[in-house]
């Protein structure tokens, strides 16, 4: 019988002949190299948690064949589901204290749809619920690469077809393709990625899905600089505790006459499937209830650092810090509350299944980008220049010369040097370090850019009647009057009486 992976399973199964390049160089093993061995073990960390009998309770679900998975791999069919789910998704997101946005259970998202969902795929159905047998057996682990290179927004789609990924033929065993996706982020470490298209075309070579092995011959990965491997350079954990294990490097995935079996195929040439992909696969809402869940945690740590940075610069009893601490509060009171109305109050889906509620899914995109951007905004404001009153590295610490003059002038308001700095070091790393302005920049992006999920808010609104729903309330209220009055019986009936007091106050001054 398949069970999920151990950690130790999980890091011999990313041995393999997998195409990373970084810094000049293709990466012989993922799990030893500096930019991707401590983030590997993270992951690692997840794998050995849903065997953990500590653990197990809240991470995992049974199978129908006597095996287990992670709750959120499975289908939901209830509220409880869901609340069950949110714990398991957690329960993990804990252990990396929210900031790997693409642990395993992210891509669940999709792949705890493809079962209850595979009608939608038509002549592929089969395919889907292969894969999601196949992928909850094991909790494999997926990323996906759903966009388009930005290499000239000004061009249509189909005008780029040199860059973006097409169909170069078709075989007896499956297709070959070739092409660019991004961002993958994560995918080094990945055992697969998921390859869709989001962006309006009309080359049916253009729309295709499917699901392609990281090693497969042809597929490459092209890194961006890795900030693990900087700090290790530069200085140790101690100065870059975030940037030195939990780096998710975003990669440009490009596949070169790749092929891909039929048996991994979802949409096939299908230009109206491939456009209604989005809306109808299950993927948006599960992945915010993921996303909303994940960075919910992530405001716990960061909002408890900022109190620490504060505390150490002696400011916490500040009657304008702790009203911009109140407000970070009520962000993150936000989001638990958006992540807790999406489990309880479901979406009915497809064959008794249910989804997060979308209205809520819709306002944590919104509201997400906001409440991180106000977080960096506050850091700035009140931790301010204890941000770069540090000394450089941790190195200093150890130098007899350094450490009576470190201990005396960068002593915190009520910890010592080495206390005070392990905080900085910290909120630097989370705020103002190239792995913080990157998480500014992912938290902002990578459920949609910032046009496009008020858009969104807006249309979807639109489409499920809550919009015209607030216009009929203004409606409402403007129907009960016109030029000439009430035209509400009972206010009509309130003025006339009214004018009638008046009137008998009136004759009663006139008789006095």
């Amino acid at each position: 019988m398949l069970l999920p992976f151990t950690g130790q399973e999980y890091l011999d199964s990313l041995r393999d002949n997998r195409q990373v390049w970084l810094y000049g160089e293709r990466v012989a093993d993922v799990t030893r190299h500096p930019a991707f061995a401590t983030a590997a073990r993270m992951i690692a960390r997840m794998y050995d948690a849903l065997h953990d009998p500590t653990q197990r309770d809240t991470l995992i679900a049974a199978r129908e064949d006597g095996g287990f998975t992670h709750r959120f791999f499975n289908p939901a069919h209830s509220s409880n589901d869901l609340i069950a789910a949110r714990e398991a998704i957690v329960a993990w997101a804990k252990m990396s204290y929210g900031w790997m946005g693409r642990s395993p259970e992210y891509k669940a998202s999709l792949l705890a749809t493809l079962g209850v969902n595979a009608e939608f795929y038509g002549d592929f159905a089969d395919n889907a619920r292969t894969w999601f047998e196949k992928a909850r057996a094991r909790v494999y682990y997926l990323n996906h690469a759903i966009v388009n290179p930005p290499v000239d927004r000004n061009l249509s789609a189909d005008q780029s077809d040199d860059v973006f990924l097409k169909l170069e033929r078709e075989t007896d065993g499956g297709i070959i393709v070739s092409g660019a996706k991004a961002v993958a982020t994560g995918s080094a470490l990945t055992h697969y990625n998921f390859i869709a298209q989001t962006a309006q075309i009309t080359n049916r070579d253009m729309a295709l899905t499917f699901i392609v092995p990281i090693d497969a011959p042809g597929v490459k990965l092209i890194c961006r600089p890795a900030y693990p491997v900087a700090a290790m350079q530069t200085a140790s954990p101690f100065d870059y505790p975030l940037s030195s294990r939990f780096d998710e490097n975003d990669s440009v995935l490009i596949l070169k006459d790749v092929f891909v079996p039929w048996e991994n195929v979802f949409i096939y040439r299908d230009t109206a499937k491939t456009k209604s992909f989005m809306g109808r696969s299950g993927f948006v809402p599960n992945s915010c209830f993921q996303a909303c869940t994940r960075l919910s945690v992530k405001l716990d740590f960061l909002i408890g650092l900022l109190v620490k940075g504060v505390e150490a610069t002696g400011s916490l009893e500040f009657r304008g810090v702790r009203a911009q601490i109140g407000e970070l509060l009520a962000y993150r009171n936000t989001m638990w509350a958006l992540s807790d109305a999406m489990a309880r109050n479901p979406d009915p889906w497809v064959n008794g299944t249910v989804l997060p509620n979308s209205r809520y899914a819709a306002a944590y995109r919104v509201m997400s980008t906001a409440a991180y951007a106000r977080y960096h905004e506050v850091v700035r404001q009140v931790v301010a220049s204890g941000l770069v009153y540090m000394n450089s590295s941790s190195a200093d610490f150890r130098q007899p010369e350094l450490r009576a003059d470190l201990d005396q002038y960068y002593r915190g308001s009520q910890s010592d040097a080495e206390e005070r700095m392990k905080v900085m070091k910290l909120l630097w790393d989370a705020t103002g370090s190239e792995f913080g302005g990157r998480h500014l920049l992912y938290e902002h992006n990578y459920l949609g850019s910032h046009e496009f999920v008020r858009l969104e808010a807006f249309f979807s609104s639109l489409g499920n009647g809550d919009l015209n729903d607030c216009v009929d309330l203004v409606d409402d209220c403007m129907a009960e009057y016109d030029l000439d009055g009430w035209t509400a019986p009972d206010l009509a009936e309130a003025e006339r009486a009214a004018r009638a007091y008046d009137n008998r106050a009136e004759t009663a001054a006139h008789s006095h």
